[in-house]
């Protein structure tokens, strides 16, 4: 494995797992439960990988400060009943998990998502225990896009950050695993809006489908010391 990636961290939301069903479904909930029309799917999904703070801004534009605090709040404690009812892995996401496990590579999660919902979240789906490491939102001090959490994963897998894959939807993944010194691989069958551009993330690579990243581990060389690309 000299010279190539030894480690595969990733994202959750729209990397690792479809969690959109979800959070829309629960984003719709509080529309209705405040007398509103639920929004299309595909009006939310583009909007998902940024969180409960995007989709309360989407739903209710006008909402500021403690109206919109108390929308937020609202929003992921009916979020939090609905966790798995939809969300399952994207297609390929558990034949990657198995084939990184045959070969003895370490596979860890890196979100944003607080620990209350991702933990959870993961027992629910049997992944919690099979990760390396998870680092949640809350983990930290500090949330992507700031590479505090990308290399406190790489120091919990005991793998140095140049020899790590990090995997994303978001721009600011690009931007944190690249703070790290790690190699930046935009997952773009995820949540990409038509309004991003993810060409100009600077990301060291591009793929459509989870098994890709098995491909793409193997034959690109990992980051040399120094190496800031």
């Amino acid at each position: 494995m000299s010279g190539l990636h030894r480690a595969l961290l990733l994202d959750l939301d729209g990397t690792l797992l479809d969690t959109a069903p979800d959070m829309g479904g629960a984003l719709n909930e509080l529309l209705i439960e405040n007398g509103r029309a639920p929004l299309p799917a595909e009006t939310i999904r583009p909007q998902v990988s940024h969180g409960s703070a995007r989709l309360v801004s989407i739903g209710f534009p006008e909402a500021r400060d403690a109206d919109y605090e108390r929308l937020r709040l609202r929003f992921l404690d009916i979020y939090a009943t609905r966790l798995a009812d939809e969300t399952r892995p994207f297609p390929g996401s558990l034949e990657l998990l198995a084939e990184l496990d045959r070969r003895d590579l370490p596979w860890g999660i890196v979100t944003n998502k607080p620990g209350w919902l991702t933990d959870p979240l993961l027992e629910t789906l049997g992944l919690a225990r099979r990760a390396a490491c998870v680092i949640s939102g809350d983990t930290l001090p500090e949330r992507k896009p700031h590479p505090m959490p990308l290399l406190h994963a790489a120091e919990r897998i005991r793998v140095d950050p140049r020899h790590c894959v990090y995997a994303g939807d978001a721009e600011r993944d690009i931007q944190a695993a690249r703070a790290a010194g790690m190699t930046a691989v935009i997952a773009a069958y995820g949540y990409i809006g038509d309004d991003e551009n993810p060409g100009g993330w600077d990301a060291a690579g591009m793929v459509g489908d989870p098994l890709d990243l098995l491909v793409w581990m193997a034959t690109a060389p990992a980051r040399a010391a120094g190496d800031g690309r």
